[in-house]
């Protein structure tokens, strides 16, 4: 009867040890990603703004307040691959006008790593777009190295340099800065007076953007706890004569929005861990045990 105990244990023990490793490495790595059903809503604030306010025709300084709602696309999910819809919209709380900007962005990336991904209709504003680099998530086990991040301003991807390693709500975190180059993001057409310009009637003007974008990223999960954006907008005309200002603002995450993301790192992290590092090792011990028990029943038995 010992030598059957003593068997079955050593078979558990063998089977446990083995599956230590496949949990480690393949089971974990496919259970650890970016979820098709996502849904959260970021809030942001940019105080002291300057931005050109169409229904008043000038320019206007007032405390912005940026709502940013993320929604999952189920259906769109397949593979490695989700997609998930934004809408931005930025009230000025400080003048009482509501709705100065409203975007809107469809994005698909791959689950495990964050990158773009081109299908399932991406756009930006309804018009088609290439998806480069990091989307919403940056790989996990990020490295201090230089990413490529997409900007959905501009519609392109801009390398963001490893600065620092920094702590924001306890969590140890990398932060990195992203400069955007002066960029052209669209023409309009708008009067030559409301410009300051001599000229009658209207004049073409380009909306050119530059700015530096801040990231502090949690290294295990590669997921986002705090993001800054220093954006300067100029209206240009032709003849390439900045003629007045678009928007001109930095904006942060507020307190509550920064919480909740680092709760949420913190929870991936700790599943991570668990599924990386608790679980494989208490398979592995146990094992052990199985099998060096199962051997001593046996050899007790011959020993009798």
């Amino acid at each position: 009867m010992r030598r059957v105990i003593g068997l079955v244990l050593i078979g558990i023990g063998a089977f446990l040890i083995v599956l230590a490793p496949l949990v480690r490495f393949q089971v974990a790595s496919s259970l650890i990603a970016a979820p098709a059903d996502q849904y959260g809503v970021s809030k942001l604030e940019a105080i002291g703004a300057q931005y050109f306010s169409i229904g008043d025709l000038k320019v206007m300084t007032g405390d912005l307040d940026i709502t940013v709602t993320t929604r999952g696309d189920v259906t769109g999910a397949e593979g490695d691959r989700v997609v998930w819809d934004e809408f931005t919209a930025i009230n000025d709380v400080t003048n009482g006008n509501p709705n100065i900007s409203i975007s809107e962005r469809r994005s698909a990336f791959n689950k495990y790593t964050g990158e773009g991904v081109n299908c399932c209709a991406v756009n930006i504003d309804k018009k088609p777009v290439q998806l480069q680099g990091q989307i919403y998530k940056w790989p996990f086990d990020v490295e201090k190295k230089t990413y490529s991040v997409f900007n959905s301003t501009t519609g392109k991807a801009f390398d963001a340099k490893f600065v620092a390693e920094e702590q924001v709500g306890g969590l140890s975190v990398y932060r990195f800065e992203q400069a955007i180059p002066p960029t052209k993001t669209d023409t309009i057409t708008a009067p030559a007076s409301v410009l300051g310009m001599t000229e009658t009637g209207d004049v073409q003007v380009d909306r050119v953007y530059d700015g530096v974008n801040t990231f502090w990223i949690e290294p295990a999960t590669g997921s986002p706890v705090r993001q800054e954006q220093q954006r300067h907008e100029v209206l240009k005309t032709q003849d390439g004569i900045e003629r007045s200002l678009a928007l001109v603002a930095t904006a942060k995450m507020t307190q509550e929005t920064e919480d909740g993301l680092v709760k949420n790192a913190l929870d991936s992290r700790n599943s991570i861990t668990m599924l990386k590092t608790t679980i494989p090792l208490v398979l592995l011990l146990v094992g052990l045990v199985l099998v060096v028990t199962g051997l001593l029943l046996i050899r007790r038995r011959r020993d009798v």
